[in-house]
């Protein structure tokens, strides 16, 4: 893409999901007049209206969408435009019902929810391209818009789909990514395994369900062409809205959540001008803060800055399996949480509470209660502290700690007939990642390949299970240049086709790690082995053990007990002029935790500022600034020394800022105050970011 167009509103944007059409138009009036009283900046309009603005094929109404701009924009609002083609149209799958999507096991589904057909279907392509160019022929000029929103949720409820068209797609797809070299793919999917070898292209087929384990390779390959497929109708309906409207920029919304894995947003991050996300908290999870934080650092991070968070909830949702409700002051904890790691607009689904229709029990900005609620009140005093925060917009954080995050090998690692079942891909992450965000330390995700891992102090990777050879001598020149690399256990085990790298585990690793495992020892559900060496006493490990033996490296920690009592459990070897970690076995959280202690002191990383307990602590830096974010998870309070200004009371710090039970703040701090921009040790220098197209924010106003 060329240089990304800019979303020009001041401050912090402040959002909903608007769909007027699902109320008397005797109502919108006073949508206007509370969204006013909130704060309300921008609405996102049109996302479901598909069957409203084009009744029949190719017959278009657009009178209700006219009326409900002119009146966004007579009321200094600013709309973000939606394509419908998130949720085609009954008379469409009348006309044609083979763009149905297919599952695995060869049903063809129906329509009557959303997303209800196959990404590969000619006809839907055609249908929504239609759809998208009338809209960007017909708004483009329009004052009240400020942006394209694209779909809606890319791959949600049809992230794959089995059909023969998908087929068809599919072999396309392989005969560009192998040169049209069918031996090639024979030998990258290893079909000489269980007599899989193919003579000709035509008996390709997607990996539809079947009696054993199927090709993993096949899976694989089969994962990366459904991203591709979906980013190729997000980037086509993309051109469409560009040649429409070159200067407007176009977003769509990411789900970057601990329950969606289906598309690889490092390929999807450079296609669009601006960076939004969904995130949901889960009912289940007793710290779903963490889960929000690690999101908001990668978005951050495939942003390469600012980002747009574009659906959270007030409250309750209505798809799992208990909604709960959100208790005092959470929803104002998540919000400013979010624009803490990177998000410079809020946004909720959805503006007013549905009476009717699939989501009719979902929270929203103004709840079925009315005025007359809490959620209201709390809605209203959040679009206030997003005006406290104006000044923040285009800031970022500076990390000095990078966790490798790759979609394809967290794909291969959760597929079928691994050494053990019990592994996931984002817990693994997710353990890592807890006792830096506990420490106060800033965490950016990169690629394996990333080309600029010496902006780093310390690389983390906690579980590359599938590792291309490139990416993993990347890893390696990083240590050899002097920084501190620390490898989790079942990593660099196979390559890009799934290949087992031969010659002892932990394959692409085994030279700059200084170890050789010649077999795997995984643990059953509920078994633990003893740890000893440098750690505290009663420490333990779940999960996996392998049997470890040193080459360059030395022993830090060892198993106590069991088939490898006495073998090296934890190793450190130094490499050129830095420094590679294994963590060959999955330590209880304490334990866990004081080695990435060890880790990050070695490397020299410093937590962002010192804070108690429950105190989530971020720093955003801007120009002229720091902006030191506290939230208190806890609930009860705390004081924080600090300089400056506190932005949401407006009130002036001298040695400490009080955080309430439960509360915010955040202290606006002058580069060169004592608590500001905490100095970096050594040489070398941290800087934030990763590689995507960031949010730009402009200074302009929209409305009149």
């Amino acid at each position: 893409m060329s240089t990304p167009r800019r979303l020009r509103l001041p401050g912090i944007a402040y959002s909903g999901d608007y769909n007027p059409e699902q109320w008397p138009e005797e109502v919108w009036a006073e949508d206007m007049r509370l969204m006013r009283e909130a704060g309300v900046t921008m609405v996102s309009v049109g996302i479901f209206s598909w069957a409203l603005l084009e009744p029949s094929e190719g017959v278009y109404d657009f009178s209700r969408m006219d009326r409900v701009l002119d009146l966004l924009h007579d009321n200094g609002i600013a709309a973000d435009l939606a394509t419908p083609t998130a949720a085609p149209p009954a008379w469409f799958f009348k006309a044609h019902p083979e763009a149905l999507p297919v599952d695995q096991d060869g049903r063809r589904l129906s329509y009557g929810s959303r997303q209800t057909f196959c990404p590969s279907s000619p006809a839907y392509r055609r249908a929504s391209l239609r759809i998208a160019q009338a809209l960007g022929e017909r708004y483009a000029a329009h004052p009240a818009v400020a942006m394209w929103h694209i779909h809606n949720e890319y791959g949600c409820h049809n992230p794959a789909c089995y059909c023969d068209t998908s087929a068809i797609a599919f072999r396309t797809w392989l005969r560009a990514r192998y040169g049209d070299d069918l031996d090639a793919l024979n030998h990258a999917w290893g079909t000489t395994f269980w007599s899989q070898w193919y003579y000709d292209w035509d008996e390709i087929i997607p990996p539809r369900a079947t009696g054993a384990v199927p090709n993993p390779t096949h899976q694989l390959d089969w994962r990366r062409f459904c991203s591709d497929e979906l980013l190729s109708l997000c980037t086509a309906e993309r051109e469409v809205l560009l040649r429409a409207a070159p200067d407007l920029p176009a977003t769509t919304n990411l789900m970057v959540l601990r329950t969606f894995d289906a598309l690889d947003y490092w390929r999807w991050a450079p296609e669009l001008d601006i960076l939004s996300n969904d995130h949901y908290l889960m009912s289940d999870d007793p710290e779903a803060e963490l889960d929000l934080a690690l999101s908001g650092d990668l978005m951050r991070s495939l942003a390469g800055g600012p980002w747009f968070l574009m659906e959270h909830s007030t409250g309750a949702v209505n798809w799992q399996h208990v909604n709960r409700a959100k208790g005092p002051g959470e929803m104002r904890r998540n919000a400013l949480a979010h624009v803490a790691h990177g998000a410079d607009g809020i946004a909720f689904f959805q503006w007013r509470a549905a009476k009717a229709g699939a989501e009719q029990w979902h929270s929203a900005m103004l709840p079925h209660a009315g005025t007359d609620s809490v959620v209201w009140r709390d809605v209203v005093q959040l679009g206030a502290d997003l005006e406290a925060l104006a000044e923040v917009r285009d800031s970022t954080v500076a990390a000095q700690v990078a966790i490798v995050w790759d979609w394809d090998a967290r794909w291969a690692l959760e597929l079928p007939a691994q050494p053990s079942g019990e592994l996931r891909y984002q817990d693994l992450v997710r353990d890592w990642y807890t006792p830096l965000w506990r420490a106060g330390v800033a965490v950016d995700f990169v690629r394996p390949d990333d080309p600029g891992l010496d902006r780093y102090r310390l690389v983390l990777v906690p579980s590359l299970y599938l590792v291309r050879e490139e990416a993993a001598a990347n890893l390696a020149r990083f240590a050899r240049s002097g920084g501190t690399l620390a490898v989790g256990f079942h990593s660099g085990m196979v390559d890009e086709n799934g290949h087992v790298v031969l010659g002892g585990y932990p394959g692409a690793f085994r030279d700059v790690l200084g170890v050789s495992t010649d077999e795997l020892f995984p643990l059953l559900p509920g078994e633990t082995t003893g740890l000893a060496g440098e750690v505290r006493p009663g420490a333990t490990a779940d999960l996996w053990s392998e049997r470890v033996r040193l080459a360059d490296a030395r022993e830090v920690v060892s198993y106590a007990d069991g088939p490898l009592a006495g073998l090296p459990a934890v190793t450190r070897n130094e490499y050129g002029s830095g420094t590679a970690w294994y963590v060959a076995t999955h330590p209880d959280q304490d334990t866990l935790s004081t080695l990435l202690h060890r880790f990050r002191e070695e490397a020299g990383v410093v937590p962002e500022h010192e804070v108690p307990a429950g105190v989530e602590v971020v720093r955003r830096r801007g120009a002229a600034a720091d902006f030191l974010f506290l939230v208190d998870h806890a609930g009860k309070g705390a004081e924080v020394r600090a300089e400056g200004v506190e932005l949401l009371t407006g009130s002036q710090v001298t040695g400490t800022v009080v955080v309430p039970p439960g509360g915010v703040a955040v202290v606006r701090e002058p580069h060169g105050t004592t608590s500001a921009s905490p100095p970096v040790p050594g040489g070398r220098e941290a800087v934030g970011g990763g590689g995507g197209a960031g949010l730009c924010v402009g200074d302009g106003q929209v409305g009149p």
